[in-house]
């Protein structure tokens, strides 16, 4: 029998509450234990699903169907198939890899491809192929693409089967109303709303992004609407009696309005819609590098999205859905939505994975597989944290870590809050950075499109924490939004009783700042020295305060909201910390280093003993007694970087030591060394380095004879040799001794007035007579005359024609008619002398 199936059916099909209560009762199910555990996407869904099967089967909720969802539990002793949502699920896998006594895992609206949902089958199919080859998988889906999802959970023989369904609905017409771009979603769904109920039968289901928008339209209906419409919100923070009033049928001779979120395109059915009102838009987790986790995002519906939407009205009878966009628009949305998995903060999976001692993601079976570069950035949050060790395997902090349900970074400072006995504090700063900022710079609603708090909101966390313990409208001259204090407060409650803090006591908020930075320790700054209000943070990049702030005085803070920019961000939220805070609780990750450096603006070699947190210095003091080594080394660098020639006494005597030696190495290079400039940089540390001990300054190297070091380098036999077959100078037949100009390697140059060579034959040789001389023969000016290799051609030929030229610009001197009968001089000679 085949262990994985793909069902595709419409909306209202029956696909959550028909499927599973059908195969309760297969032989094969009660063979492999008799237990479902199907996975639904979101909370209400599961809820309602559980109690409308177990209504179905005429029992209450917790005997053969119950659910499980976080801080919720209704499951017994007799209880068969468990509804559970993505987090549930991924739990259940961790405790049990073999899922014994469960037959069939359902992974419902499989579409909307979360996190969880993808880590839950990549688990389940690596229980079924390692440990439970019975299990089977079911997925199902409405608008999915089956074809990849059937390729996926298929076995040795093949793709899973794809069943199809057309199901049963009813006609919807589908009317576009284009929102002008001035106008929000807001008062467009209002309108939509009105119009509905003034034409149209049946009960109304809108769309909104978020509970911020559900209320302001709650607000905008109110008086508005006919007398025998009651408007019901519906939204996930909501409580569930709350949530199943809205769900409930509306009594006899009433209608409703239902302002939902995305919660209501799925799984639910609403008694007695017959018309949608579809905003457009959505808000969808998003990874948000201002926090570190993930946050909710506005953005367009895609298209898949919309048609579920649509279905919603045409359930129980023909139904009308208002699209509150251009018709042309439609063909502009994305087919589907992203896959969380491609654009989601990775931090909760890597610890999942690590947790299921699953240290390769490719080992598991994707339909997505996690990118690499999201995966590894995660992966080095969790070692920071503690999570994980340096062999990617989760430790036992990583394991408390888990068990709590929140972020990464939030669990690991609610478990190190333990230790300082300020738990309670931990679960409320923990709750706080979990939600929008409840504070208000002009008291009016929150905004619902963005999380982030006005600039000119003071940063400081503590009077979050201030305004959550209080009941005071507004805290320090801002106005406090009620609605997000109380889901606060009931998130921190839930953080209690999952960490187990029974002591309720008020603790002060001196410790925020270190909570803050147990959740963010990369984001602890240090005061930039003279700059108001700027910092650098750990990881070297720039921050500062967009606004004036109390805050912008401390020495050291962290930054629990940053916005996008990563060499100088803003920060929005953050928390004082003390240095000594930091090295009571961060010493293991402070470096504590000898910093040998040259400091180009006094031009030495500065010696400092310095305590590092990433980037940021914590202490810097004088080091007495350097490395002798490393001071030599700072000092090389240092000349390295601005050039030999500039660092050192590079006069004309090294050069003329590179350009003789050069010009051997061109006769015979196996013999003679490159003393090139760019030879000599890379060969710096041996032949320069050991003669820098007690240099700091560059003045010191200016006192260096280079060119004795260069001789040195050769040794005594080939300086012998050097001074044979490349001598410095030649003396001529007047007695004078000439340099040899050897810049060029090929062409050794010697340049002689022409009178210093009378009586001279032949051209000078060097290099044992191997090269002759190039001879610049000059004027008694020392300007030019020729050029030659031949000085005995040039006496029988060219000679006449020079010494014409000569003797009538210089008649004072004596120009022989016989040259190698004349006596050579350095000096000028009268006729008849």
């Amino acid at each position: 029998a085949r262990t994985g199936v793909v069902l595709q059916a419409p909306p209202g099909a029956g696909k959550t509450t028909r499927v599973p209560l059908a195969l309760l009762d297969e032989p094969w199910l009660r063979a492999a234990g008799g237990r479902i555990v199907m996975l639904e996407p979101r909370r209400l869904a599961t809820r309602a699903a559980a109690r409308y099967m177990a209504r179905t089967l005429g029992q209450g909720v917790g005997e053969t169907v119950g659910y499980r969802v976080r801080n919720d539990t209704r499951v017994g002793a007799a209880t068969r198939l468990e509804v559970v949502t993505e987090g549930v699920l991924t739990r259940m896998l961790q405790g049990d890899p073999a899922l014994e006594g469960v037959g069939l895992v359902i992974f419902d609206e499989f579409h909307e491809r979360n996190l969880h949902g993808d880590l839950g089958l990549a688990l389940a199919l690596q229980s079924r192929a390692l440990l439970r080859d019975d299990l089977r998988i079911l997925v199902m889906s409405a608008t999915l693409d089956g074809a990849p999802v059937a390729a996926l959970i298929g076995d040795e023989t093949g793709p899973a089967p794809i069943v199809t369904s057309e199901g049963h609905s009813f006609p919807v017409e589908t009317r576009y109303v284009e929102r002008p771009r001035e106008v929000r979603v807001e008062a467009a769904v209002a309108a939509a709303v009105r119009r509905a109920l003034a034409r149209d039968e049946g009960d109304v289901l809108a769309f909104l992004p978020g509970a911020g928008e559900i209320r302001r339209v709650e607000s905008a209906l109110a008086g508005t609407v006919p007398d025998d419409v009651t408007v019901f919100p519906l939204y996930g923070d909501l409580p569930p009696d709350v949530q199943d009033a809205a769900i409930r049928p509306a009594p006899p001779g009433r209608r409703k309005v239902v302002l939902a979120t995305s919660i209501a395109e799925t799984s639910l059915t609403i008694e007695g819609v017959r018309v949608v009102v579809d905003g457009g838009v959505a808000r969808v987790p998003r990874f948000s590098p201002r926090r570190g986790m993930m946050r909710l995002e506005t953005v367009r519906v895609s298209r898949a999205s919309a048609d579920q939407r649509r279905g919603r009205a045409g359930r129980t009878a023909p139904g009308v859905c208002y699209r509150l966009w251009a018709e042309h628009e439609q063909h502009a949305l994305l087919p589907r939505a992203t896959p969380e998995i491609l654009e989601a903060d990775l931090a909760p999976l890597a610890l999942e994975l690590a947790e299921a001692g699953v240290t390769d993601p490719g080992a598991l079976r994707w339909l997505d597989e996690p990118p690499p570069a999201s995966l590894a950035h995660a992966r080095e949050l969790l070692t920071m944290l503690g999570a994980i060790g340096s062999d990617g395997r989760v430790t036992a902090h990583g394991r408390r870590m888990a068990t709590l349900g929140v972020h990464p970074r939030l669990a690991h400072m609610l478990v190190a809050s333990r230790d300082l006995d300020c738990s309670a504090l931990a679960c409320d700063v923990a709750a706080l950075l979990d939600e929008r900022d409840i504070l208000r710079s002009d008291g009016g609603a929150p905004r619902a499109e963005s999380r982030e708090p006005r600039a000119s909101i003071d940063a400081d966390v503590r009077l979050r924490v201030e305004a959550l313990r209080g009941d005071a409208p507004s805290v320090h001259g801002y106005a406090v939004d009620r609605d997000g204090r109380r889901r606060v407060r009931e998130a921190a409650r839930h953080l209690r009783q999952r960490l187990g803090v029974r002591d309720e006591r008020v603790t002060d908020t001196d410790a925020c700042g270190l909570l803050v930075a147990f959740a963010y320790p990369d984001r602890v700054a240090q005061r930039r020295a003279g700059a108001g209000g700027r910092f650098l943070l750990r990881n070297g990049a720039g921050a500062h305060f967009p606004s004036p702030q109390p805050l912008a005085e401390s020495a050291y803070v962290v930054a629990a909201e940053l916005d996008g920019q990563a060499r100088d961000a803003r920060v929005f939220l953050a928390a004082p910390i003390a240095l000594e805070e930091i090295e009571a609780h961060f010493g293991e990750q402070v470096e504590r280093e000898a910093v040998v450096e040259f400091d180009a603006e006094v031009g030495a070699v500065r010696a400092r003993e310095r305590e590092r947190l990433g980037a940021i210095v914590l202490r810097d003091a004088p080091l007495r007694d350097p490395d002798p080594e490393r001071v030599a080394d700072a000092l090389l660098g240092a000349a390295l970087a601005l050039g030999l020639d500039r660092a050192l006494a590079w006069g004309d005597g090294v050069r003329r030591v590179q350009q003789r030696v050069a010009f051997l190495r061109a006769l015979d290079p196996a013999r003679w060394p490159d003393l090139s400039d760019a030879a000599l940089a890379a060969s710096a540390r041996d032949w320069l380095a050991p003669h820098l001990a007690g240099a700091r300054r560059l003045d010191d190297l200016r006192r260096l004879d280079v060119a004795a070091l260069l001789l040195d380098m050769l040794g005594w036999e080939r300086r012998v040799a050097l001074d044979e077959l490349a001598p410095t100078h030649v003396s001529v037949p007047s007695g004078s001794r000439i340099p040899v100009d050897y810049s060029e390697p090929g062409a050794p140059v010697l340049a002689v007035r022409l009178q210093e060579l009378f009586g001279l034959a032949e051209t000078p040789r060097v290099a044992r007579g191997m090269v002759p001389l190039t001879l610049h023969l000059l004027s008694p000016a020392h300007r030019p005359v020729q050029v030659t290799r031949d000085l005995a051609g040039f006496w029988r030929s060219s000679y006449f024609d020079v010494r014409r030229e000569l003797k009538g610009r210089y008649p004072k001197h004596h120009w022989p008619d016989d040259p190698l009968a004349a006596a050579a001089t350095s000096r000028a000679k009268r006729r008849g002398e």
